[in-house]
Parts: C-alpha cells; sequence; structure tokens
C-alpha cells in the first residue's frame, strides 16, 4: 500500500507506548491518523503533535467504537489502515494457595474474562467494524483495499506463569489472524499480526533501572528491551509490502520466555 496523505489510518492504543510510535511512523509519510484511547490528555497531545484525532474509545463497547469510526471519518474519511494495539495484561496464577492461610483460590473469572474482552474480543470487534468500512472504497492502483495490522505477544506461545489470561487472549489474535486474511482476500484487505517480545511500554518503564536492565539482558541478541520505534518499522513494512499477508511474525530478538 502507497502511504501518503491519501490515506487515512485508526490506531488503536495509540495514546503511548506502541501505539504512539505507530501512529508517529505513519503521521511521517502524510497519513491522516485517528488515536483511539481511553488516555484523554496524552492521545489528544499526541494527536496535536501529529496533525491528527483522538478518539476516546473503549474497544470493549459497540457504542464505543462505532462512535469512534464515526469520529474519525468524518475528520479523515474512511480509513484504509487499522492497527490495533489496545491491550492489557494481568498475572493470575489458575489455582494458588494463599500465603497466609494456605487456602486454595482460583484465577477470578471476572478478572480471566477482563483481559480476553479487550486483547481478543476488542481487537477483533475494530477489526470487523474497520474492514466493514474499507469495503465501502475501491482499492488503491496497487490492488489493496486496506491492510489491517494486529498486535498478539510472544505469551501467545512462550506463556509464563499467571498468563493464562494474557496468553489466551493473544494466542486468539495469532490465531485468527489467516483465517480473517482469507476471510477477506476477495475485497483485497490485507491482515498481518506482530508478536512483540520485551519491549519499552509504559508498563515496563514503570519498574525499577536495575529491573529493565535485568529483562535486557535476557534477550539473546540485541540484550535490550525493544524500541516502539522497532515496532513501528515492522508494522510499516506489513502495510507497504503488498505481499505480506496473513502472517504471524515474532518480534523479540530471539528471546523464548522461561516459565517465570
Amino acid at each position: 500500500m502507497k502511504l501518503d496523505n491519501t490515506v487515512a489510518a485508526v490506531v488503536t492504543g495509540g495514546a503511548s507506548g506502541l501505539g504512539a510510535a505507530t501512529a508517529r511512523a505513519l503521521a511521517a509519510k502524510g497519513v491522516k491518523v485517528a488515536i483511539f484511547d481511553l488516555q484523554k490528555d496524552k492521545g489528544e497531545a499526541l494527536a496535536a503533535e501529529i496533525g491528527g484525532t483522538f478518539c476516546e474509545v473503549n474497544v470493549t463497547s459497540d457504542e464505543s467504537v462505532d462512535a469512534g469510526f464515526a469520529k474519525a471519518r468524518a475528520a479523515h474519511g474512511q480509513e484504509r489502515v487499522l492497527v490495533n494495539c489496545a491491550g492489557v495484561g494481568n498475572a493470575v496464577k489458575t489455582v494458588g494457595r494463599s500465603k497466609e492461610d494456605g487456602a486454595i483460590r482460583h484465577f477470578p473469572l471476572d478478572a480471566f474474562n477482563f483481559v480476553i474482552q479487550i486483547n481478543l474480543v476488542g481487537t477483533f470487534r475494530c477489526i470487523a467494524k474497520s474492514a466493514a468500512g474499507m469495503l465501502t472504497i475501491d482499492p488503491q492502483g496497487d490492488g489493496d483495499r486496506g491492510v489491517i495490522v494486529n498486535t498478539a505477544s510472544v505469551a501467545a506461545e512462550d506463556g509464563q506463569i499467571g498468563q493464562a489470561a494474557y496468553s489466551a487472549s493473544k494466542g486468539g489474535v495469532v490465531g485468527m489472524t489467516l483465517p480473517i486474511a482469507r476471510d477477506l482476500m476477495n475485497e483485497a484487505i490485507r491482515v498481518n499480526t506482530i508478536l512483540p517480545g520485551i519491549f519499552e511500554t509504559p508498563l515496563l518503564m514503570g519498574l525499577p533501572e536495575p529491573a529493565r536492565i535485568s529483562l535486557g539482558q535476557q534477550v539473546p541478541h540485541p540484550k535490550r528491551l525493544g524500541q516502539p520505534a522497532e515496532y513501528a518499522a515492522l508494522a510499516m513494512c506489513m502495510i507497504e509490502n503488498g505481499y505480506f499477508n496473513g502472517e504471524d511474525v515474532r518480534l523479540d530478538g530471539a528471546i523464548r520466555m522461561a516459565p517465570r
């Protein structure tokens, strides 16, 4: 896909981290970017920086997502690009014994479902609603009508202790990539997914520096945390390379996560 000022894009989770880096990379090509996020202050600041539009969106809500797409399309026209970066995580064992009284407790199902609803169902919700809009426009001269990039995680394949919900949600994103690419193949819409390893996201940047350094040293090469700009570079490749379709690609410095 050729990226220029005739193209509109939506980036979910675009106010910070991987999404913000991708929004900046798209805007640098002249793309009109709408940022979907719940972080209003950060989202509005980034939108002002890149000349984009901020939409306060909760990806677990049909009404919120519909309103976000309506606002984005009113400002920029129908998007040809969707990048899904909205996501959350938690760390809870399936079952465990309380250190205080030895009582056996299981992973609260509402906490499990919360992660699934945002990471998996929220991603699919945005894909379906964006693709429906893409069907209303003609393909570009190179044949692409639209491109969708999703964010999974190496936890989809190397889930650690306490990551049952997170791994299930990200494994679901990986599992639906090829079927959705096949669903949309006759509509000239490509779909790919990135599986990031340990990246400098707001969550990890909240850790003490020694902890971040220790995490980085676990990466075979280079021995550091991934940079959001490196995620954005792969997302841009998936968008611009017209033969990139139906793929799930690890971006992790060759790390394979240990149990803990």
